[in-house]
């Protein structure tokens, strides 16, 4: 069979050198290790700085490394494996869920989201705010739009206890079930303040729909930072951090 021009093409050298680095980091560095300055690299390796930083700049995005303003390229700890087995029926806020919230008020969803909630355009629904944490650095973002959550009423307060209450709640109301959708998406202003990511930066965006007495009860919007999460379908508890 005739060879290709394609085949025939050189591999690139960033790519190459991503390769290298890529064994160094799993021989010779610990999660968490400072790398070496741009410059030592670049002349262990060989290499021009424009091409490192190329190198560099893949393993970040494949979530082998982490660069931190005022610390510098560390290597990242291994990926948080993101459950989505059809098994996972529990409410948010089951007993054992890693995630966090932080605050809680009325507010009118998306258009999307009120269109799964089966609400009208404008009308306040409550919007839950969870945070997800691995190894100190947040992963993921949520916000859980739930329906006629102000019956009876809530206090007026916003923060972290308004958000358990209505956790609590929605725990009180047997689920039926859910359903989850998967895309890649690019983080909004607000997410990448909160992922500690750029604007622009790739995720992993997961809808569910939780589902109670024939209805959609809740629908949750999370935003995981493509860089450190990969998505599992086995059955096993959600969010476990996977080794290496």
């Amino acid at each position: 069979m005739e060879t290709t021009q394609r085949e025939r093409e050189p591999e690139p050298k960033y790519w190459h050198l991503r390769t290298l680095l890529s064994k160094a980091l799993d021989t010779e560095f610990s999660v968490g290790e400072i790398l070496p300055n741009e410059r030592e690299l670049a002349a262990r390796f060989g290499v021009a700085r424009a091409t490192l930083r190329q190198a560099l700049e893949q393993l970040e995005l494949e979530g082998r490394l982490q660069r931190r303003r005022g610390v510098g390229t560390t290597v990242a700890p291994p990926r948080v494996g993101v459950d989505l087995s059809p098994s996972q029926h529990s409410w948010p806020g089951w007993s054992g869920d890693p995630w966090t919230a932080t605050a809680a008020a009325p507010a009118p969803p998306p258009p999307a989201v009120a269109r799964l909630l089966d609400v009208r355009a404008g009308e306040p629904v409550e919007v839950i705010h969870r945070t997800l944490m691995t190894h100190g650095q947040p992963v993921a973002t949520e916000q859980l739009y739930v329906p006629g959550a102000d019956e009876p009423p809530l206090p007026a307060a916003e923060g972290p206890e308004r958000a358990r209450r209505l956790l609590r709640r929605l725990q009180e109301t047997d689920a039926s079930g859910q359903d989850r959708t998967v895309e890649l998406g690019a983080a909004g202003a607000e997410a990448a303040r909160s992922l500690e990511r750029l604007p622009g930066s790739p995720v992993l965006l997961v809808t569910t729909r939780y589902f109670a007495a024939g209805r959609t009860a809740a629908v949750s919007v999370a935003t995981y930072r493509a860089d450190t999460c990969r998505l599992t379908f086995a059955d096993q508890p959600a969010l476990t951090a996977l080794t290496s």
